[in-house]
């Protein structure tokens, strides 16, 4: 299983990419697509919101199951990956890449701090 060493993991199975001063991406694990199974909706009404650490930003249908998507820190949802809506997929094929949920502007950069290097959340998922 892969746990790319450039992200911050949360409790909840979410990943987060820094991508400069308070711009990041977030989608869900590896581990989290894996245990979800196949994904095949994607429900995400928070663009343009801004919500508090921990709070729900969206939800992901699996075949068998829906699951509330946490956001990892504070945040104003700026986009959601369009490529979702019709390529769900994505998300269990490409979990670091492609299949990346929304992009937010981090409200309490701070919050990164409680967030899990990879090896702890390898650790947290027993790998």
């Amino acid at each position: 299983m892969n746990f790319p060493s450039d992200l911050k993991y949360s409790k909840e199975h979410e990943w987060i990419k820094v991508l400069d001063d308070d711009t990041a991406l977030i989608g869900i694990t590896e581990f989290a697509q894996s245990e979800l199974g196949d994904i095949i909706f994607v429900d995400i009404e928070t663009v343009g919101e801004t919500i508090e650490k921990d709070e729900i930003f969206g939800s992901v249908e699996a075949v068998k199951t829906v699951s509330d998507l946490y956001l990892p820190v504070s945040a104003e949802i700026l986009e959601q990956n369009e490529l979702l809506a019709s390529q769900p997929e994505l998300i269990n094929n490409q979990p670091y890449g492609d299949g990346w949920m929304v992009k937010v502007k981090m409200t309490n950069i701070a919050d990164l701090d409680d967030l899990m290097d990879s090896t702890a959340y390898a650790e947290l998922v027993g790998h």
